[in-house]
């Protein structure tokens, strides 16, 4: 199953691909080895591979379908775009609008784009290359970009980043034609979708990093784009990537996010989570624990 209700709103789940990626102990420095080995019954096959040593993420696009509007929640790595420093995304070719339209969504028929930060995971589909230039892929759509992030990537912005080289071409190919176009809304603290979904700041990661919260009769969610990378984060909440901006701040986020999924009972959707793709948490300690899994199948 890639589809399922949460109240009134149907969420699918899209994948774009899935590959390894780096080892443990690259991505979460901060975090003791023996974790990886104490957790194998469960992370592994999933989320890593023990035998090649390295972790394994997916890509993967979320469609709501709420109050009659056709919402995406990130767009991936997208096709054809230049990204020098990651060669896993670099002049990708996938077959993703054709998973989408197989989910039952053409690009004409998308209201919204929600954006969670702009790393280049995360909007290359924004864009489509179209006679030599970038326009956006969903021709009837709002994008919602967090401003802050929309600041902090822009060329002339003396703050050191992380993720700078890394993120190159990214603003150029993947989001300035969405803004020339007169489709982009960004958008600052928090923002009402409508009555069941909103926008709220979770910074940290990125500076504008956010997370999409649904409220819709009795279930809740939120998903929490790259405040969760890999669901050894759930159980050891203060390793962060190493692509956040603001350690302090990213584990801040985390607990803040958990804690109030825990509380609620929440489906946490995070961008990158292979197997079933959602969890629901509950407090253990000073820690979380995973209650229970989406109803996602466990492969795309």
């Amino acid at each position: 199953m890639t589809s399922f209700a949460l109240g009134r709103v149907q969420v699918t789940r899209v994948v774009e691909f899935e590959a390894p990626t780096r080892p443990p102990s690259a991505m979460f420095a901060d975090l003791d080895p023996r974790v990886w080995d104490d957790n194998r019954s469960w992370l592994s096959p999933d989320f890593w591979d023990p035998d090649a040593g390295l972790l394994i993420t997916r890509t993967q696009t979320f469609v709501l379908r709420s109050e009659g509007v056709t919402i995406l929640v990130d767009t991936g790595v997208g096709n054809d775009k230049p990204r020098p420093l990651l060669p896993l995304f670099d002049h990708r070719s996938t077959d993703f609008l054709d998973r989408l339209a197989a989910a039952g969504v053409v690009p004409e028929d998308v209201d919204m784009v929600v954006n969670t930060h702009l790393h280049a995971d995360h909007v290359g589909w924004n864009t489509r290359l179209v006679d030599g230039h970038w326009v956006p892929t969903f021709p009837n759509a709002r994008y919602l970009m967090p401003r802050a992030d929309y600041d902090f990537w822009q060329p002339g912005n003396p703050h050191p980043a992380r993720m700078r080289a890394a993120n190159e071409n990214v603003l150029a190919d993947s989001v300035e034609p969405v803004v020339r176009a007169g489709q982009a809304v960004l958008w600052e603290g928090c923002h009402d979708i409508d009555g069941g979904l909103r926008l709220e700041h979770a910074p940290g990661h990125t500076p504008g990093s956010s997370v999409l919260t649904l409220r819709s009769g009795t279930d809740r969610a939120v998903f929490v784009g790259d405040i969760l990378h890999n669901p050894v984060q759930i159980i050891e909440p203060e390793a962060n990537s190493c692509f956040c901006e603001d350690p302090a701040a990213a584990r801040a986020t985390r607990r803040r996010i958990l804690d109030r999924a825990a509380e609620q009972g929440a489906l946490v959707f995070p961008a990158h989570l292979r197997g079933r793709s959602a969890v629901r948490v509950r407090r253990a300690g000073s820690s979380y624990r995973i209650q229970s899994w989406a109803p996602f199948g466990e492969q795309a």
